[in-house]
């Protein structure tokens, strides 16, 4: 378990996720995929089941909750789905303990990047509007809106951000993150406040907060 102090002090580069992590849009997503599934006469979603079943490919995800890519493509459900959550992105707040976490790290002259699945010119345009771009140098988001995975754009940042892997740290909300942060060679934490269930994030082994807040306490 890590020390709360020991995260700060024993790091330079903090790395977070956005949509879930920094974003509280778990309510959004679920929303809008429930009524993509009931248009379809598919089994509605629910928050539960949702953190339960939502996962990296999302394309797979897709495929779990009951769209049919032999019917319509992914494509078209990827694109349907990114247009709706757009029609509303701004319902949604930051997470609780969000600008607080940030605000301290910055004060202490710690380096801090957004690494996220979000498609890099949505993404720069969300910071902005929420009035946090300028706590982040690097930005890493991805070149199209189907969410395959960060792995790439990890490697990538860790490049572009010239602190060593040892002292980095990536904050997520998803498997994903930790597999992303494993195979960057990166430290990691979860927190369990955005979409995937804490019951699913304890099998990565980290350390699990409950929000952002708690890493502050």
């Amino acid at each position: 378990m890590f020390n709360n102090n020991k995260i700060i002090n024993n790091y330079q580069h903090f790395i977070f996720d956005w949509n879930g992590t920094l974003l509280n849009d778990l309510w959004l997503a679920v929303d809008v995929i429930d009524k993509m599934l009931v248009k379809r006469n598919l089994q509605g979603m629910t928050i539960e089941r949702y953190c339960e079943v939502f996962d990296f490919p999302v394309k797979d995800y897709y495929q779990n909750v009951g769209f049919d890519f032999d019917k319509e493509s992914f494509e078209i459900v990827g694109t349907e789905f990114i247009v709706e959550y757009d029609k509303r992105q701004y319902e949604c707040e930051l997470q609780h303990g969000a600008v607080e976490l940030i605000e301290k790290l910055y004060q202490k002259n710690l380096h801090l990047s957004i690494l996220s699945a979000r498609e890099q010119s949505m993404l720069e345009q969300n910071l902005k509007h929420y009035g946090i771009e300028h706590y982040f140098p690097i930005v890493s988001g991805l070149n199209d809106h189907y969410a395959n995975g960060k792995l790439e754009s990890g490697l990538q940042l860790i490049e572009k951000a010239h602190v060593p892997a040892s002292a980095t740290l990536l904050i997520g909300d998803t498997l994903h993150d930790a597999e992303v942060a494993k195979e960057m060679g990166i430290d990691c934490v979860l927190i369990a406040s955005g979409h995937q269930a804490i019951h699913r994030l304890k099998n990565s082994g980290l350390t699990i907060y409950d929000n952002l807040k708690q890493i502050l306490s």
